[in-house]
């Protein structure tokens, strides 16, 4: 009886995934029109995660009237709730709506392909170079500094502006720093989140209309199977096959599903995989983050670098792949149900408390292993602070940034 009863729901299901797919299937035109303007923005894109959002709303919101104002506020709400890359996210999400499920995938495919393809070159471009002693690499460490204490500057304006949320920073870089496991920052996030919930549950949540989106309740809840399976079998398959490439894709999908915060705290946790592994040297490793800020889309295609260093194009292809994958599946996963999680003010107080230790785990990694590989005399100092004032007060663009620490390490030479 049990097992007709368990046969009849996975029938059900499954005639109801078959359905939602047929219903994604939009005109290609459609799809077509995603793909062309997300490749617009793949090559205009610069400044990071948050230069992102204001490109989307402009292109998307104010030009194309794809969305309204409100559900795009909504969707990119869901896309910070979530880990992983969130202007990535927010594009895919925006290209769900539009064009369903191909619609997502070309949005994504489009906006992420070109600082592909562009780190692909550097990297190859790079094995041939000796990293010790090309000076202008030391001067693309130097911009590594400057954009993550950037970072940690404006994240923690905005995340943690007061006692107790600089207290949970604080915090979850003492853990980071001083235990060294892979455990450590999602213990932080765990902890973070209870603290969030002791001191900022809010007893009265604001009404927000409802978030329409055309993906069921049946898709999400495969897509949440699919992301939590993969956590716990990609390990297991790891150790027992020992292949090579599935290391790789472990690694990287590990990062992609634990990133709270955006593009820049990735740096640690991709830190952590490859370093300690013998995978990349630390050189190459800050080389390539300084080099990544002078390309547009997301920062998330770091990973591509860093596939290309290990494994080749072929290396490329499945760091990216892996990467970024949580971010499809979290979105999928989560949209049906966000308007209900939005209402609910302890989800509400765990997210504050998240973001604050978000701040905190990237300041220790601007410490160890950025600051203390990079800063190494007085000079170093002075330029990495002229590069950080060219972007906090300047607002001179990222990439000039890039170029400026690039020349000053020439004349280094």
């Amino acid at each position: 009886m049990m097992k007709r009863k368990a046969k009849e729901v996975y029938s059900e299901v499954k005639n109801n995934l078959r359905e939602e797919v047929g219903h994604q299937k939009s005109s290609w035109k459609s799809v077509m029109e995603v793909l062309l303007v997300s490749a617009k923005l793949g090559v205009t894109s610069f400044g990071g995660p948050i230069a992102h959002l204001g490109y989307f709303h402009n292109e998307y919101i104010r030009r194309r009237k794809w969305m309204d104002e409100q559900s795009y506020a909504d969707l990119v709400a869901l896309c910070q709730f979530l880990p992983g890359p969130a202007s990535s996210q927010v594009g895919i999400g925006i290209g769900i709506m539009r064009a369903g499920l191909w619609g997502g995938v070309a949005a994504w495919l489009s906006f992420t392909l070109p600082s592909v393809l562009a780190l692909l070159i550097f990297a190859f471009t790079l094995q041939g170079v000796d990293s010790g002693s090309a000076s202008w690499i030391h001067g693309l460490k130097l911009v590594a500094v400057a954009i993550v204490a950037h970072a940690v500057w404006g994240m923690g304006q905005k995340l943690a502006p007061d006692r107790t949320r600089v207290t949970i920073a604080i915090t979850a870089t003492a853990i980071t720093l001083l235990w060294h496991s892979a455990w450590s920052q999602v213990t932080v996030m765990i902890l973070a989140g209870i603290a969030g919930l002791l001191f900022f549950r809010q007893p009265k949540v604001s009404d927000f209309p409802e978030l329409r989106v055309p993906i069921s309740r049946a898709l999400a809840i495969a897509c949440w199977i699919v992301f939590f399976g993969l956590l716990l079998v990609l390990p297991i398959l790891r150790e027992s096959t020992g292949f090579s490439l599935l290391a790789l894709f472990e690694s990287f999908y590990r990062a992609g599903s634990l990133v709270f915060g955006g593009g820049h705290v990735v740096l640690p946790l991709l830190e952590r995989e490859v370093i300690p592994t013998g995978w990349v040297t630390q050189e190459a490793f800050l080389t390539g983050y300084g080099a990544t800020q002078a390309v547009p889309g997301p920062l998330f295609t770091f990973a591509a670098y860093l596939g290309a260093l290990i494994a080749g194009g072929i290396g490329a292809i499945v760091a990216t792949i892996a990467i970024f994958l949580p971010a499809f599946l979290l979105v999928i996963g989560a949209l049906p149900f966000w308007n209900s999680l939005r209402r609910n003010s302890k989800i509400q107080g765990m997210l504050v408390g998240v973001n604050a230790a978000v701040v905190g785990i990237l300041l220790a990694a601007l410490y160890d292993p950025i600051w203390t590989s990079t800063i190494l005399a007085p000079m170093d100092f002075i330029v990495a602070a002229i590069l950080f004032i060219m972007l906090e007060h300047w607002k001179l663009p990222p990439w000039l940034v890039v170029v400026s620490g690039a020349l000053y390490g020439l004349l280094l030479s």
